[in-house]
């Protein structure tokens, strides 16, 4: 395999002949930038967050609530691994399209569904920087995630939304008030028992600091 001589990649010419003469993929390397698109951009946060740290916790709470599902509810047909998978890819999309707003996404019925399309279709995109044989395997992560899994994945997304709200507020930042009202106010509309379950048992915990938690 030929190697890179890296003591040239800050000339010009060598970067351009690499990205003309590029010919591998480039799925993960645009996975990795994740890291660099802010969530909550309307928003004064005192902790800034980024889609790669939000996937992450969606992932781990996605793998919660389908234990909780699975082992004290006893739904069978759940599969943890599945849903953590799954909402470690949930937003990938926008590493294309950039983190919409809210506010603006939900603004009306009209941007929520040209928004899905163009989700839809960053999603497309990202399918062939994988090569052929991976790609029947990331297209149910990416676009096709199975009704039950889904369900799960949403409410981990809508659960980390309502924990860095009580973050922000135990920071003293009154800037997410009415945003925790509303994320609380939606899980529990859901009326999932893994998400009551979850609140329930877990929740307060994210409001103490390092020195209260036990």
């Amino acid at each position: 395999m030929e190697h890179t001589d890296l003591s040239r990649l800050d000339l010009p010419e060598e970067r351009t002949r690499l990205s003309d003469e590029q010919g591998g993929y480039s799925f993960y390397a645009y996975l990795s930038r994740m890291r660099y698109i802010t969530r909550w951009g309307l928003m004064r946060n005192s902790c800034p967050e980024n889609v790669q740290e939000h996937s992450h916790m969606v992932a781990v709470l996605a793998h919660a609530l389908g234990l909780i599902s699975r082992d004290i509810y006893g739904n069978t047909r759940i599969s943890p691994e599945a849903c953590a998978t799954a909402a470690l890819f949930h937003d990938a999309p926008e590493i294309i399209t950039g983190d919409m707003p809210t506010p603006v996404k939900y603004y009306s019925p009209e941007i929520r569904e040209a928004y899905q399309k163009v989700e839809n279709v960053a999603a497309e995109q990202l399918l062939p920087m994988l090569p052929p044989a991976l790609r029947d395997s990331y297209e149910p992560l990416l676009k096709d995630v199975p009704p039950e899994v889904e369900r799960i994945v949403k409410a981990a997304d809508k659960l980390s939304a309502h924990i860095k709200c009580l973050e922000e507020l135990k920071a003293s930042n009154h800037e997410f008030i009415l945003a925790a009202r509303q994320t609380r106010q939606a899980l529990d509309e859901m009326n999932m028992p893994e998400v009551h379950y979850f609140i329930e048992n877990f929740l307060d915990s994210f409001t103490l600091t390092l020195d209260e938690l036990k």
